[in-house]
């Protein structure tokens, strides 16, 4: 049998489509259930942004990404946790020392309830049944960075995807 190949090239619409076919399958596959469903009145706020003065936070947190994760790292050079990561960002970009794990970190500043969040202000998650088992750092736009899990990176996700709409439990303001 004889392929012969085509001259032209494909179309921007075939590209655009399978481009787009890819992204979705992607997302998908990186959800670990669809039984969760978003609590879209929970994040609805995340679609304002507003500013607080704390935006070195959210670019510091943002030039982390794709740092490796490490379960109880607190450096750029040997990785991160998503506590190590925040405690680091906070110290490095706003001088603010903070306490080591989430459960801790949950207990300072203030909830920001249904106000519209500011870049830079913590966002915590029940990952494991626990109110406060995940954090990470709202970056604007809906989007934040945290340190996921182990064989992972530092990444920047968007916090109205189904994942973490369903386990979203708060977002705090740390008062400089």
């Amino acid at each position: 049998m004889l392929l012969t190949h085509s001259k032209s090239p494909p179309s921007c619409r075939t590209l655009l489509g399978c481009g787009i076919f890819i992204c979705i399958l992607s997302a998908l596959s990186g959800c670990s259930s669809f039984s969760s469903k978003p609590n879209t009145s929970k994040v609805s706020q995340f679609k304002q942004d507003t500013s607080v003065g704390t935006e070195d936070i959210s670019i510091a947190a943002v030039g982390l990404v794709d740092i490796p994760y490490r379960y109880g790292g607190n450096t750029p050079r040997g990785g991160f946790d998503c506590s190590g990561l925040i405690a680091y960002v906070y110290n490095k970009a706003a001088g603010i020392k903070l306490p080591r794990t989430i459960q801790a970190m949950s207990a300072v500043g203030r909830s920001v309830d249904n106000q519209p969040p500011a870049p830079g202000d913590l966002v915590f998650f029940n990952t494991t049944g626990e109110k406060y088992s995940h954090a990470g750092i709202y970056v604007g736009q809906g989007r934040f960075v945290h340190a996921p899990s182990t064989g992972g990176t530092v990444r920047l996700e968007y916090i109205t995807s189904p994942y973490w709409a369903a386990k979203f439990t708060e977002a705090r303001r740390i008062a400089n």
